[in-house]
């Protein structure tokens, strides 16, 4: 690393942790602290406080050449994001059942760990891993086997595509009825949100390898499978990926919602729904913040595994 860039980097290191000590200070001020009404100054300072902020915030977007770029202003930027939802909160005096602060929440993820716990394996483990694995595993497969016979195209294509316009507040009671109140139903739903967004993402990704590549393969008198396996499936790995991210996502809100419309007394989307109508707010948003983590864990673990799956494709090489 270049002098100049050491320098830097450690300007910005001395910006942050200055910044956040004044923000620390700003944090004992009576007003963050609901002991008394803001006051011209508190503003002052803390439009200065937020000024910093986003100037620190630049300032580690803009460093490279280390292995944690993005997560340094991922984790700055949601501190911050946090830190100011804690003061204006306090500072406006919002009642907790419209938005409650960032440390009631973390109060009742602690004190509720165990029935978030129960929630998470009931929601997660369960409902969207089985439904996730399913509805991606059923997704690649008719893909293929619509790539193998082109004439299932005109039949299984459009069949397919109604899973993906039906409502899921349609689907979830009807899913209840047919498979029970416990997880299987939610899986089910899970399925039918995530088959075909996989399915379209792998037809268009079998279809990407170029035309010269399938002609010397053609000229070698590859099998279907062999070409395959060897050349079509790496060009679609890119597409793979990116329908099991957006599958990642589709299927833990496919999840939750389904747990509105009939479920056992555990599940995140039980949580939610229960504790709204006991306008017990900070459980309602420490459930939303377990399911948020959830997502956002697997999609950067789905992130890391297309990297080391596809690092030789353009696209990944890029980035």
């Amino acid at each position: 690393m270049k002098p100049a860039a050491t320098a830097s980097h450690g300007t910005t290191a001395l910006a942050v942790v200055a910044s956040m000590v004044a923000a620390g200070m700003l944090f004992l001020h009576p007003v963050a602290r609901g002991e008394s009404a803001p006051t011209v100054v508190f503003w002052l300072m803390l439009a200065g406080l937020g000024g910093a902020a986003l100037w620190t915030i630049r300032r580690v977007a803009a460093i490279h050449g280390t292995r944690f770029d993005g997560v340094m202003t991922a984790a700055l930027f949601g501190l911050w994001v946090l830190y100011f939802w804690q003061i204006l909160v306090v500072a406006f005096e919002v009642p907790r059942v419209l938005l409650p602060a960032p440390s009631l929440i973390a109060q009742s993820l602690v004190e509720n760990y165990a029935k978030l716990w129960g929630d998470f394996a009931q929601t997660v483990l369960k409902a969207v891993c089985v439904g996730w694995l399913l509805g991606s595993g059923l997704g690649f497969a008719v893909a293929v086997a619509i790539d193998r016979m082109p004439f299932l195209q005109r039949g299984l294509l459009p069949l397919a595509s109604l899973t993906s316009t039906v409502p899921l507040v349609a689907v979830a009671p009807i899913a209840v009825m047919w498979f029970g109140f416990e997880w299987p139903s939610k899986a089910a739903v899970v399925v039918m949100m995530t088959f075909f967004p996989m399915l379209v993402s792998t037809l268009a990704g079998l279809k990407a390898s170029g035309k010269l590549e399938r002609e010397l393969m053609y000229s070698y008198a590859a099998s279907y499978s062999r070409t395959l396996w060897s050349l079509r499936l790496p060009a679609a790995t890119p597409f793979i990926f990116g329908a099991l991210k957006v599958n990642a996502t589709l299927a833990l809100i496919g999840a939750i919602v389904a747990e509105f419309f009939g479920s056992p007394t555990v599940g995140l989307g039980f949580r939610i729904s229960t504790e709204a109508a006991r306008m017990n707010m900070s459980l309602v948003w420490g459930a939303i913040v377990v399911a948020s983590v959830t997502g956002s864990l697997a999609y950067a673990l789905l992130v890391k595994l297309e990297q080391r799956a596809a690092f030789w494709h353009p696209s990944i090489r890029g980035q």
